[in-house]
């Protein structure tokens, strides 16, 4: 497919109510109906395309990269507990993302280096105190290795909230929105995310 025939398909579709997301999810995942499955992904395709976009990329990768999002938009679909009360975008955003930035680093695009760095380095300035000289003591490609593999192991809601902060730099009233809480508790799990991260990290980091 070309990149205007994708566009052209964007146009089309018919972004759901949130009753109708929740009937959607019900008929999926409680009677296993397709047309309900179908119905999610189509709807969340503006989603794929968005995430897509925050590269600047040939046409031709464009639509590589657009298909890797659409696999990991269908598994997020399929792996999704709508019952948890956690936004599907956000949920799927992290999949989507996930998929590009792994096809990405198989066709070797030198993008995703610095964009892992950006992400990582921003996360970082948080763990470490900004007074501490370690920047030349320890090789920091290592720091940010440890920062991204910890950061899987949060629970989900907290790993969610440091991914929209600091990786796709989401205002945290959007979040609050996306998750439907309060912004109050959007600033506790961005705490409670980040004493948890230094907690794993404090070994390596003490050690500097």
């Amino acid at each position: 497919m070309q990149l205007n025939e994708y566009l052209q398909e964007l146009k089309n579709v018919v972004l759901l109510t949130l009753e109708e997301e929740r009937t959607l999810w019900a008929g999926y995942k409680e009677t296993g109906d397709l047309q309900c499955r179908r119905r999610i992904i189509e709807s969340y395709q503006p989603l794929v395309f968005k995430v897509a976009m925050k590269w600047r990329l040939e046409e031709g990768v464009l639509m590589d990269v657009i298909q890797e999002g659409t696999v990991g938009l269908i598994e997020a679909v399929e792996g999704f507990d709508y019952k948890r009360g956690v936004a599907f975008s956000l949920f799927a955003s992290h999949r989507i993302r996930g998929r590009m930035l792994n096809f990405l680093e198989r066709e070797g695009a030198q993008i995703l280096r610095k964009d892992q760095r950006d992400d990582a380095d921003r996360l970082a300035e948080c763990l470490i105190d900004a007074d501490a000289e370690i920047t030349g003591q320890v090789e920091h490609s290592f720091l940010m290795e440890q920062i991204q593999t910890a950061l899987q192991r949060l629970p989900r809601n907290e790993q969610l909230i440091l991914n929209g902060v600091f990786v796709k730099e989401c205002e945290p009233k959007e979040l609050a929105a996306e998750l439907d809480v309060s912004l109050s508790h959007i600033y506790r799990l961005q705490k409670k995310g980040i004493r948890r991260l230094r907690g794993m990290l404090s070994k390596l980091i003490g050690n500097w």
